[in-house]
């Protein structure tokens, strides 16, 4: 039995659906607008990064937002930040609009707790990815290769299995389109070796905290996948943490190796979008309202059961 929080006491939230498919802050900078995330200049220190309800699949944005969806994904990663500030420091500086600048007040309604304060920090090039289980696009280079971004592993082992130690397996970041998976010696080539150690011993550290923490919770992190950035000279976990969208977060007690596993991500919309006779280019499908509820449902539950809190 899973000693996890119960998902079936009374409904995750009291409140009405709320979506956002895209922000507007007029008197802001707008700097960049990715998948989920817009992210407004606040100063030469500061950035404002909201979370919008949009989700995507496939490299495409769908049309139908996910209602709550980045309240989210910026609550998971503020509750991620202030578990890892030992291990790591953050970018991170507050959720509380309240604490926010003057000049972002007006726009309160529409970006409490989907947004954060975030400091300016020079990104590195690479995404940081650890594997604990084989998933994804591990799986499929495995079952062609035996390896995972250039690194041997045992053979025999099954979809969804536990690798008997957590990998590192870094991506070049992509303009568009999908990230590359990189072998640790082509990241080394990018990022100068030392940064490459450095960047490598921080992803597992962090990785192994946040897993042994997620399974206390009745819940097995599969695989994240992590940004840094240099501030003030530092190295500190920047972007999203942890997410439902950054991560495969499997109900350990439904957990059976040899297939997809049931998972509280967005694999689910995936799923969905494979049924269909649809080519996985622009213009994405709409969803059905019975996906978009269960989407919501889901993502909700991740956050209840990692935070034992209701948002």
């Amino acid at each position: 039995m899973s000693d996890s929080p119960s998902l079936c006491e009374g409904p995750l939230t009291s409140e009405e659906p709320r979506t956002l498919h895209q922000s507007t802050l007029p008197t802001l900078e707008l700097i960049g607008s990715g998948k989920v995330r817009d992210v407004y200049r606040v100063d030469d220190r500061h950035l404002l990064i909201v979370a919008t309800d949009r989700i995507s699949a496939f490299d495409c944005i769908l049309p139908d937002p996910i209602p709550r969806k980045g309240e989210v994904l910026t609550q998971v990663s503020v509750f991620w930040f202030d578990f890892l500030r030992d291990v790591a420091p953050s970018h991170f500086v507050t959720a509380d609009v309240g604490a926010y600048p003057a000049a972002l007040q007006q726009y309160a309604s529409q970006i409490e707790r989907r947004s954060m304060l975030v400091r300016t920090a020079l990104m590195t090039p690479v995404e940081c990815v650890a594997r604990g289980y084989l998933a994804g696009s591990g799986w499929k280079e495995y079952r062609a290769s035996g390896t995972v971004c250039e690194i041997p592993l045992p053979a025999g082992l099954r979809d969804g299995d536990q690798l008997p130690e957590p990998i590192f397996t870094p991506a070049h970041k992509a303009q568009s389109g999908h990230d590359e998976n990189i072998s640790f010696a082509r990241m080394a080539e990018v990022t100068g070796n030392d940064l490459a150690e450095q960047l490598r011993r921080l992803t597992l550290d962090i990785y192994s905290k946040a897993a042994a923490y997620a399974r206390t919770r009745g819940i097995i992190l599969a695989d994240t996948k992590f940004e840094f950035g240099f501030i003030d000279g530092k190295l500190a976990l920047c972007d999203e943490v942890l997410t439902p969208d950054s991560s495969r977060f499997w109900p350990a007690d439904s957990w059976k190796p040899g297939g997809p596993q049931v998972s509280f991500d967005k694999q689910f919309v995936r799923d969905y979008l494979e049924t269909l006779p649809w080519a996985k280019q622009p213009p994405a499908p709409h969803l059905p309202a019975n996906i978009i509820h269960q989407t919501s449902v889901k993502y909700l539950e991740a956050y209840q059961t990692l935070t034992g809190k209701r948002l």
